[in-house]
């Protein structure tokens, strides 16, 4: 894909937007929670991860090499995992109350989404424009 790299690009800092926009409203405790705060830090503070992994990511978008494109697949990959446990960790009802998920949590979805389909696809030239012939032994 000719723009995959720049949908990349914008898909990681609209997640690390994401990160500092309220995630869940918790009825019982009459707040929200994003990804910086949690009440008394109990799901931890995923925003700190997720902004590292984002920023890593722009890093290797931006890299024209062939190792930058594998390492950031192998980070796409790592976001995602790590961006469903978390959805599942603040989304999850617990002694009878469920959290409301506002919209914060699904950006932070739908972001992460897009970045894994923007790596399978790297938009990486080869030297010469032309794929790589095998070699004969005639």
């Amino acid at each position: 894909m000719k723009y995959s790299q720049w949908i990349g690009v914008a898909a990681a800092i609209l997640l690390i937007i994401s990160c500092f926009m309220p995630w869940t409203w918790y009825p019982d405790l009459g707040k929200s929670f994003s990804g910086f705060y949690s009440e008394g830090n109990i799901y931890g503070k995923p925003g700190k991860l997720l902004t590292f992994l984002s920023v890593l990511l722009i890093a290797l978008y931006l890299t024209p090499r062939v190792w930058a494109k594998r390492w950031n697949m192998f980070n796409g990959c790592f976001t995602l995992a790590y961006t469903i446990k978390t959805y599942i960790l603040f989304t999850g009802c617990y002694g009878g109350v469920c959290p409301e998920k506002l919209a914060g949590i699904w950006i932070m979805l739908g972001c992460s989404l897009a970045i894994m389909l923007t790596v399978l696809v790297p938009d990486t030239p080869l030297k010469g424009g032309q794929a790589p012939k095998e070699k004969t032994n005639e």
